[in-house]
This record gives structure tokens, C-alpha cells and sequence, in this order.
């Protein structure tokens, strides 16, 4: 069932006896006479599209942290902060988080709201002075709140959550 209460057919796997007659399809077996055989009807991409649109649908776009398919952006303050937000890119990638990085020549209102947009749901935002602190701003999808935080912990806190839940 969907986020709207739709039930939807996703993997399938048919034996289909009538088909064949239909067609009049046959084949010769090992005794030498004529056999009708039974299909067998599968839908396996078609129903991993479906699933992936019911996916999107139901989370809005806004999936959990561990199935998003970027985690992290970094985004600079200004071009002060590029060498460090590299620095940060590498720690979220060594940590197994999918990140990128924006270093674009823009302002940092516009990174913030395009990539909130884009349902990223950690931003950690670097300038001259958490490159001399070693921290990041952490701002997190849905929040106007910022928290500052040593880059270490902020990475740390991040994998944690982004942990996919056991099945």
C-alpha cells in the first residue's frame, strides 16, 4: 500500500495455462507426440520501476539518511574555505557517506535553499573560521537551526545515523 492508500503489484511471476492454447502453441516431447506447454510470465524491471516511484512518493523525496542518495553537501562560505571543504569531503567519504561538495562562487543562502530543494539532508557549511577551528555548521534538512561541531564528531554522528537498519 502507497502513502495514499493504493495497493500496487510489484514482483510477479505468472504460470499462464491459457496462452498457450490460444496461440496454439505446441511442442514434440521425448515420446514423440505433441505437448502444449505452460508459460511462465515475469515482471521484474517494470515492478522495480513501480517500486521505486511508490518509494519516492511515499517519503516525498525525503528518504532516510542511509537510502538518500547524497547524504552530505558541503558548501563553502566563501573561496577562503575550499582547501578545507575538501578536507571535510574526504572525511564524509572515508566514512562511507555519499557527499559532494559546492564551491561554486555563489552565496551561501542560495546553496543553502538549492540544496534543501534537492532534499539533501546534512549540510555542512565551512568558511575561514572552521577551517581555523576544525568544526563545520552542521544544518540539517527541514531545520533553520545550525550547530556547530568538530569536524570529527559531526562525521561521526552523521555515519551513525546513516547506518542502513538491519532486515
Amino acid at each position: 500500500t502507497d502513502a495514499i492508500g493504493r495497493d500496487w503489484q510489484c514482483g510477479t511471476l505468472q504460470v499462464d495455462f491459457v496462452l498457450p492454447e490460444r496461440l496454439d502453441i505446441n511442442y514434440v516431447g521425448e515420446d514423440g507426440n505433441r505437448h502444449r506447454p505452460v508459460m511462465l510470465h515475469r515482471a521484474i524491471l517494470g515492478s522495480l520501476e513501480r517500486f521505486a516511484g511508490i518509494m519516492i512518493e511515499n517519503y516525498a523525496g525525503r528518504f532516510p539518511l542511509w537510502l538518500q542518495p547524497v547524504q552530505a553537501v558541503v558548501a563553502t562560505i566563501t573561496s577562503d574555505g575550499d582547501d578545507y571543504a575538501r578536507t571535510v569531503l574526504t572525511a564524509l567519504k572515508e566514512a562511507g557517506l555519499r557527499a559532494e561538495i559546492d564551491i561554486r562562487n555563489e552565496k551561501i543562502n542560495y546553496k543553502v535553499r538549492e540544496h534543501s530543494h534537492a532534499k539533501v539532508p546534512a549540510l555542512f557549511v565551512v568558511g575561514r573560521r572552521e577551517a581555523e577551528e576544525g568544526t563545520v555548521s552542521v544544518r540539517r534538512l527541514g531545520s533553520k537551526e545550525q550547530e556547530t561541531l568538530a569536524l570529527n564528531e559531526a562525521v561521526a554522528r552523521l555515519s551513525d545515523e546513516a547506518v542502513m537498519p538491519g532486515l
